[in-house]
């Protein structure tokens, strides 16, 4: 499927200049359409609950008005070349990744950023990046909030014969067409590297009646599996990784932690990931 939507998810409380060089360089790309979405999740206050569960408040919804305003103007500075320009924001009752899991409907591609160095465990009233994925029902490019663009160079694939994985590599095909290399890789045991290289053989094949040569490689596990994988990232020096979302329950990947996970909120380089 070719991309024609972009749906970026902006923050209201800082920057998105990192976000926005990234989607403007897929949008330019693929000649795009973008739609800019920002949506927050009212607070309860004591004083209004007469007026119903999490109602906003006045105050809070001028000051979601003014932040939405500046977001705005940063975002179609930043897109200025691109032709068709769209905007969305809300201040919802329910949690703010509903909302804008729902206006999701209207793209291809949904892009967010996630900042390693914010560490606060306080929640903001913004959508979460792996709720989101969850929810979005589309591909999910993560962008590090300090992105200065998005280079086409190389890409990690990174496999498993799981429904999330196939579908990953299923909703990347666009972006891997272009990008200059494509490396795919599972990291297995000993006693099942046989297998794994004839799974991706069948993957390899696939990619390349896509049109994409790709290197496919079964690797030994060593360690833990997420940091194996991002230090091959680092190895290759690259530029994108593909991987699927979520291979057990949700509960469960935040609990104990998860390869998708901590791909995502490493905030390293740009991941695509689709559930």
């Amino acid at each position: 499927m070719a991309l024609s939507t972009l749906m970026a998810c902006l923050h209201l409380d800082r920057s998105n200049a990192g976000l926005l060089a990234v989607v403007g360089d897929v949008a330019e790309r693929f000649k795009c359409s973008v739609i800019g979405v920002a949506a927050k999740q009212a607070t309860a206050h004591a004083d209004i609950l007469a007026a119903g569960p999490h109602a906003p408040h006045e105050h809070n919804l001028k000051r979601f008005a003014e932040h939405a305003s500046a977001a705005e103007t940063e975002f179609r500075a930043a897109l200025s070349k691109v032709d068709n320009l769209d905007w969305r924001a809300t201040m919802t009752c329910g949690p703010a990744y509903h909302q804008v899991a729902d206006e999701a409907r209207a793209a291809d591609l949904v892009i967010a950023s996630v900042d390693r160095h914010d560490r606060s465990l306080l929640p903001s009233g913004e959508a979460d990046v792996g709720d989101l994925l969850m929810r979005v029902g589309r591909p999910l490019l993560a962008a590090p909030a300090d992105a200065a663009g998005f280079r086409f160079g190389q890409a990690l694939v990174c496999f498993k014969d799981t429904r999330e994985a196939r579908r990953a590599v299923a909703d990347a095909v666009p972006i891997l067409q272009a990008m200059d290399r494509v490396d795919v890789v599972e990291l297995v045991h000993a006693q099942a590297l046989d297998e794994a290289r004839r799974r991706l053989g069948d993957v390899g094949d696939w990619l390349a009646r896509h049109g994409i040569h790709a290197t496919c490689s079964a690797i030994l596990a060593n360690g833990v599996e997420a940091a194996q994988l991002a230090g091959l990232a680092r190895d290759l020096q690259a530029d994108l990784i593909v991987a699927g979302g979520f291979g057990h329950s949700r509960l469960r990947e935040w609990a104990f932690g998860g390869v998708t996970r901590d791909l995502l909120l490493r905030g390293e380089r740009c991941v695509l990931a689709s559930h």
